[in-house]
């Protein structure tokens, strides 16, 4: 069964994002003139070319409630406009994680996810509505940092999107859509000890930079303090190590760490803390989706829980 294919461009008021979507649908990527919809679910400054939007065979449509926007509007437009495809400008700060379970019909698919933001702005927002940013960020798979300057502090903010979205590639430009480069991260260890020591306050920094930096850790050791978790669905020899990172506020923690294979498994126990010793090794996992790191563990102490048990990403 062909799924119809869902873009979703998201981001706060005024990030940026009719603007974007307006390049994307008046350029030469969609322009084989398919019928598509365009859902609007707020109205910015900016407005869109109706009429070339109408002679790229696209009907706008605007949303004005978030109660109104569920699965049965979805279902509604298609079976009024009968697209092929489907691009919703949804409001930030709108809930969509209904589009990502099993709410949405089958029929139907999120192709992309892609979140515009203000970088004048964002720094605002992220003191006052971080727990607004989870669900800005959760699903994108590219996130776009426009109106940024090298002044800002764009490694910390590229965390802060990694910290809940590890997948999502995060991009930076300046007033004139130029790219900034802001260089990769340099954690504070030390990358030629035998073994890397990774103090307790700095593992959210190493496990964001473990996942993006192969060519770091890629056969290294590594030495830290974690909580034990284990689980059923993992084979008798695996376990995960990590620690609870709060990634935007206090009601937005979660235990996060990387499979780690090791003939002591056994010896373990769930929620047990110990100084480990794993060598890093990248592989492709199931539970990953994809490569990433994996843990082969050399060997453990046992030992107690830090002072502080929350560890963040920044």
């Amino acid at each position: 069964m062909r799924q119809l294919p869902i873009y979703l461009i998201t981001g706060f008021l005024e990030a940026g994002k009719t603007t974007f979507l307006s390049d994307v649908l008046l350029g030469d990527s969609f322009a084989d003139g398919q019928k598509a919809l365009l859902i609007l679910c707020e109205e910015g400054e900016a407005e869109y070319d109706e009429k070339a939007l109408a002679g790229m065979n696209i009907t706008a449509v605007t949303v004005d409630e978030q109660e109104e926007f569920d699965v049965n509007y979805l279902r509604s437009c298609v079976k009024r406009y009968r697209p092929k495809r489907i691009f919703i400008e949804m409001n930030g700060m709108w809930d969509c994680r209904w589009m990502f379970g099993e709410e949405l019909p089958i029929d139907m698919a999120i192709a992309q996810v892609i979140t515009i933001v203000d970088g004048s702005t964002f720094s605002v927002y992220l003191n006052n509505m971080r727990s607004i940013l989870s669900n800005l960020f959760q699903f994108t798979e590219m996130a776009i940092f426009n109106r940024c300057t090298p002044d800002m502090d764009l490694l910390s903010w590229r965390r802060t999107v990694r910290g809940l979205n590890p997948r999502a590639m995060v991009y930076f430009e300046d007033e004139d859509g130029n790219p900034i480069d802001p260089g990769k991260d340099v954690p504070p260890f030390d990358f030629s000890a035998d073994v890397i020591e990774v103090g307790d306050m700095d593992y959210g920094l190493w496990y964001l930079d473990a996942f993006e930096s192969k060519d770091r850790y890629d056969g290294k050791k590594v030495r830290f303090r974690a909580k034990i978790m284990k689980s059923l669905r993992l084979p008798s020899n695996v376990f995960i190590p990590g620690r609870n990172v709060m990634t935007c506020c206090a009601e937005d923690i979660r235990f996060v760490g990387y499979l780690c294979k090791a003939n002591f498994t056994g010896s373990l126990k769930s929620r047990q803390w110990v100084w480990l010793t794993a060598e890093i090794r990248y592989e492709y996992q199931k539970e990953y989706g994809e490569e990433g790191p994996v843990l082969y563990g050399v060997n453990y102490e046992l030992t107690g829980a830090p002072e502080e048990d929350t560890v963040y990403f920044n």
